[in-house]
Formats: structure tokens, C-alpha cells, sequence
């Protein structure tokens, strides 16, 4: 795939870049591990500093970046200014918060004693060189949730961001750079996907980071695997939305919407399958479908858009046969399902509503990315749940309802890293983001986020002579 940005809303490429080469691409592995000796040894107050004037700096750039994030993948405008907003919320929450999130843990007196020691201590060291493998749906968030809490914790980053955001990842080594990070702390690498097995295998690269597809993950895991390193995977999701007899119908209805399309509907933890009560099912569906089919769609620079062009042409033709199989076996489009009319232009696909979906649909098991949905209904709770737990993937869940009963056992039965009630799901620097079974494993945000990529350190010793 060529390193470029092709404007998603007109098919047109609007620049290319020269991919960089085994020179380059040693001659930024080597500052980031140089940078690392010296970096690593910052004060905690340093890096904080460095990473809150990254944030104002982010303010200031908030229009321009928000264009340019929308010039290079799609999402609304109005999502991209949000979106760069919550990065520099996300800087700030880490330099506040990291000295107490990685502070010295001193082990229980009696258990120091036990041990024969005199004194021990478990700190949290940086591991060194963090490669980053980065999506392009989110092209300033996924970034910046691994960068704030690596950089706090004294690590340094390489970048390998999609090929079809480069500019965006530019924008985000000189965004580091400007706000005074040394030489070499966070670099982006401009390469394909077939340069990163030599990057991750190399000995100065400590650990990686992914979010991405499956695949994607597998490849990764694999040579980390093979070379002993740590690696954090957040991959596809297919979060159930789970509507109960006790939920606000209007409210679930509505937010509904706004979690199937969010970014498009390509996003990880966007609610793909909905799985709605019988005894609410019919009042649900009605809401639902009316509120997807009032979406506007329309060009991303737009405040008025709802719905933007999917990032890739590849991305829609995906989704096409996604929806084609499930029609084909049997599902019903209550809206949608196709191409809008009058848009022969950029990557553009209808925000849909399909019904009737079977265990045999692909729909069921593959992750839809872009505006589809999957409606289902439930006898009971019981039945709501085994759909719901149904899914290869494991990455958050909503679930709406009144009735403690139901929520007590939701919060335990559904298999997901997140469970929302009454509520969308999102992702916030204060609490820990990642899933279970395919979608991957460790956590990003919050203090397990920046533990992630620590050398956790017991440090014990015994008084002199003993």
C-alpha cells in the first residue's frame, strides 16, 4: 500500500510520500535508543512539564490538525476537533497523575521481615524503545493513549501509523518536538507493514504496542513471541448492545445511533449487534431505524454531516459483502444497504439497520466497520446473554436496564473488557481500555496502561554485616 493521503470523500490522492528506507529507518532506531539512556533519567516533573506543553501546543492546532485528520481518513470534522481535544485532555491527565501512578509500593512490614529482609521496595522502570503500530480510524487518539503514559513513564517511541495517515503521524513527531521532548524521544517511521518484523526484532526495541486488525495482531505477537518482547494488542471488537424491558427506549434508541455510526461506524468499540427483549423489541427496532435513516451523510468538512465516506475503497467494498451475505441468507434491511444515491464520489455507504440475522451470516462473527448494524431479538435474558457472549471478539459491551438484578449479572456473565450500562461506551484516560479473547490482550489508559510498558522492580536487601 503506498504511504499517502487519498481523500476518502473524493478518491482523489492528495499527496505521497517517499517510504524510508533500511538507512533511515536505522538512523531513527539508533537516536531513539540513544535518546532512551538519556531520557530515561529525566525527573518526573521534567517529562510532565514536556507533555503539558504538547497539550497547549494540541489546543492551538486543534482546527488545522482536525482538518487534516478528515482530509486523510473521513470522520466528520466536528469528530476530528473532538477528538484532538480529548488528546490533549488525555496529555494533561497523565502528567498530573504519573508520579502517583508509578510512585515506589513499599510490601507490608511483617511480610518484608518474613522475607529477611530490612527494607524492600517495588519500583516501576521504563523498558526503553516502544514500537507503536498504529490504525488509522482514530489517527491522533490511538497514538497519543500509547505516547502520554510511555513518555511519563521515561520510554521512547517509533511510530509506524497506516500508510493512508502519514501526515497525521508527522504531525504528531513534531508535535513532540516542538513542545521540547529531547532528539529522538518520539519518531515516526514512514514504512509499510513489511518493514516491521525488522524493526520489532531488533535488539534496541524492547517492546510493541498494536492496534489493528487480527491478523495484523497474530504477525505481531508472533515475532514478539519469538523474540521474548512484551506487547499490548487491541484488536477488532463486535461489542454487543443489549436493550432490556426496564430501559428508556428513547434514550437507548438514540445513543443507539450515535455508538453504531460514531467515526463512521469504524470504530473498535462502536456497538455493532444489538440484541433487544422481545417484549421491547418492536418499539426499539422502530426508534432505531428512524433515527438511522434521519442521519445526514455528506461531505466530512461539513459541521451539518453526520456521516462521513468510509477511510478506504477496500473498507466499503468490505462492508458491501458483509451486508450482501446476510442478505443473501435471509436478513431484512429495515434502512439502507447501499451506496447513497447521488454520491458516485468518495467512499460513501448508507447507515443500515439488518434484521433477522442468523449464526450462519459472516455478519454474525466478522466485524462490520462502517455504519451497519445487526439487530436481534431475544426471548429472555438468558438468550440476550449467549448472543451477546457469541462473538470471536471481547472488547466492551452495553447494556441497558433498570433492574439491579440484571445489571449484578451482566457485569458478570458478559465477556468483555468493559461493561456500560445506561450508557455508550468510550474510552477515558482514567479508566483501563482493552479486551478479552480475539480483541486482544493488556490494557491501554489508566495506571495499568502505563505499567504496561514499566520493568516492574523488586528491590530488596538486607542490612550491612547481616
Amino acid at each position: 500500500m503506498p504511504i499517502a493521503t487519498v481523500n476518502p470523500a473524493t478518491g482523489e490522492t492528495l499527496k505521497t510520500f517517499r517510504e524510508h528506507g533500511p538507512e533511515e529507518i536505522e538512523s531513527r532506531v539508533a537516536a531513539a535508543a540513544a535518546a532512551f539512556e538519556g531520557y530515561r533519567a529525566t525527573p518526573m516533573e521534567q517529562r510532565a512539564r514536556l507533555l503539558t506543553q504538547a497539550a497547549g501546543l494540541l489546543d492551538a492546532d486543534r482546527e488545522g490538525v482536525a482538518r487534516l485528520m478528515t482530509a486523510e481518513m473521513g470522520k466528520p470534522v466536528t469528530a476530528a476537533r473532538a477528538e484532538a481535544a480529548k488528546c490533549a485532555k488525555a496529555m494533561r491527565w497523565y502528567a498530573g497523575r504519573a508520579a502517583d501512578l508509578l510512585a515506589d509500593e513499599y510490601p507490608h512490614e511483617s511480610d518484608v521481615k518474613d522475607s529477611g529482609a530490612s527494607g524492600a521496595v517495588v519500583r516501576y522502570r521504563p523498558l526503553g524503545v516502544i514500537l507503536a503500530v498504529m490504525p488509522w480510524n482514530f489517527p491522533l487518539w490511538q497514538v497519543v493513549r500509547f505516547a502520554a503514559p510511555a513518555l511519563m513513564a521515561g520510554n521512547t517511541g517509533l511510530l509506524k501509523h497506516a500508510s493512508n495517515v502519514p501526515q497525521t503521524a508527522l504531525y504528531l513527531e513534531e508535535l513532540f518536538r516542538r513542545a521540547g521532548f529531547p532528539e529522538g524521544c518520539f519518531q515516526t517511521l514512514l514504512v509499510g507493514s513489511g518493514a516491521v518484523e525488522g524493526v520489532l526484532r531488533d535488539d534496541r526495541v524492547a517492546a510493541a504496542t498494536l492496534t489493528g486488525s487480527e491478523p495484523a495482531g497474530r504477525s505481531v505477537a508472533a515475532i514478539a513471541g519469538d523474540e521474548v518482547k512484551k506487547t499490548v494488542l487491541e484488536l477488532g471488537g463486535s461489542d454487543p448492545f443489549v436493550v432490556l424491558p426496564s430501559a428508556d427506549l428513547d434514550k437507548a434508541a438514540s445513543t443507539a445511533v450515535t455508538a453504531r455510526v460514531q467515526n463512521n461506524g469504524q470504530s473498535c468499540i462502536a456497538a455493532k449487534r444489538f440484541i433487544v427483549h422481545t417484549d421491547v423489541y418492536d418499539a426499539f427496532a422502530e426508534r432505531f431505524t428512524a433515527g438511522m435513516r434521519a442521519l445526514e451523510v455528506g461531505d466530512p468538512l461539513d459541521d451539518a454531516t453526520d456521516v462521513g465516506p468510509l477511510a478506504t475503497e477496500k473498507g466499503r467494498a468490505d462492508l458491501e459483502e458483509l451486508v450482501d451475505d446476510a442478505l443473501r441468507g435471509g436478513a431484512a434491511a429495515l434502512c439502507g444497504a447501499s451506496r447513497p444515491a447521488g454520491r458516485d464520489a468518495g467512499w460513501y455507504y448508507e447507515p443500515t439497520v439488518l434484521s433477522g440475522i442468523t449464526p450462519e451470516m459472516r455478519i454474525h462473527r466478522e466485524e462490520a466497520f462502517g455504519p451497519v448494524a445487526a439487530l436481534y431479538r431475544a426471548a429472555d435474558l438468558d438468550e440476550a446473554l449467549a448472543v451477546a457472549n457469541d462473538s470471536p471478539f471481547g472488547l466492551s459491551s452495553n447494556v441497558w436496564t433498570r433492574d439491579e438484578d440484571e445489571i449484578r449479572r451482566c457485569a458478570r456473565d458478559l465477556e468483555a473488557g468493559g461493561v456500560f450500562f445506561n450508557g455508550m461506551t468510550a474510552s477515558h484516560p482514567a479508566f483501563p481500555f482493552g479486551g478479552v479473547k480475539r480483541s486482544g490482550y493488556g490494557r491501554e489508559l489508566s495506571g495499568h496502561g502505563i505499567r504496561e510498558f514499566c520493568n516492574i522492580t523488586t528491590v530488596w536487601y538486607a542490612a550491612a554485616g547481616d
